[in-house]
């Protein structure tokens, strides 16, 4: 169950569109997010430093939320990133509801790194918002923050996952594919995966790919303020939909956990996990490090 498996497929929008605002969660408060009126939770994972004291890249990864306003073919701000190849992770069905809107110049590459449990609960909650005591019936018995775990667990070792952030990997260390924007829905659960990957191998340590990941935190819990407050109205409790809306450190404990115990260490991981050569890795890590 990831951002999007129990939550609506998209993150709130205005009547144009655009992503609803995060007021207050701008460049001067984070030095990774990147200002946009029309992408949100669009941050460059670059500018962290790595256990050996350099530095990773701006200007080559960045992460997002989908992109679902027709106004980023065209927007400004957005073309100045000079993105060139936009990685969705997203599911078919997702894909299908909400295509992306790619930049001018970028191509698009879609990789599913979740295969979603066909028991899962309905997507799509404005469906049962009418009727919150149903849905929140559904969420006591499934226990949302296990089942996030267990998701987790997926990204690292499933197999689609595998093959998913093998090919986002090899994008980010192609010069030729290079700046990479990659993105979910929300931008929290697999591109935060994703992101803790590409920090750990350029050589970040545990802690500062750990702040990056729980730093969008306050930007989904923007975009799906409006959801929750329907759900209030309805008569639900909004905190039951909290486990699945904000990212938590036991889910990415989970996640560590899981690519320790099945595959020992980082580099265990890219290699045995994603399938990476020896070349790939050196080229993937002089692509993210200055």
């Amino acid at each position: 169950m990831d951002d999007d498996a129990t939550l609506p497929p998209h993150p709130p929008t205005t009547p144009s569109g655009e992503p609803v605002p995060v007021p207050g969660h701008g460049a001067a408060h984070d030095p990774h997010v990147l200002a946009s009126d029309v992408l949100a939770n669009l941050r460059d994972i670059g500018g962290r430093r790595t256990a050996e004291g350099r530095t990773v890249r701006r200007g080559v990864a960045l992460r997002s939320a989908e992109l679902r306003a027709a106004a980023i073919a065209d927007d400004p701000a957005i073309a100045a990133l000079g993105v060139r190849t936009v990685v969705d992770l997203r599911t078919d069905a997702e894909r299908a509801a909400a295509p992306d809107v790619l930049p001018r110049g970028a191509r698009g590459v879609h990789v599913d790194v979740l295969t979603l449990d066909p028991h899962a609960p309905a997507a799509d909650l404005t469906q049962v918002m009418a009727q919150p005591q149903h849905l929140e019936a559904t969420l006591a018995a499934l226990d949302p923050a296990a089942r996030m775990r267990e998701t987790y667990v997926d990204l690292v070792v499933g197999d689609a996952a595998r093959t998913g952030y093998a090919t986002l990997l090899r994008a980010v260390l192609d010069q030729d594919a290079g700046p990479v924007l990659y993105h979910c829905t929300a931008g929290k659960d697999r591109t935060g995966w994703a992101t803790t990957v590409l920090l750990l191998a350029a050589g970040v340590d545990h802690a500062g790919a750990r702040a990056e990941y729980l730093a969008v935190n306050a930007a989904v819990r923007a975009m799906y303020g409006p959801l929750l407050h329907r759900f209030a109205d309805a008569g639900g409790d909004p905190g039951l939909l909290v486990p699945l809306i904000e990212v938590r450190e036991e889910y990415l404990d989970a996640a560590l956990g899981a690519l320790t115990s099945t595959f020992g260490t980082v580099e265990g991981y890219l290699h045995d996990g994603l399938g990476l050569t020896g070349p790939e890795v050196t080229a993937l890590r002089a692509a993210l490090v200055a």
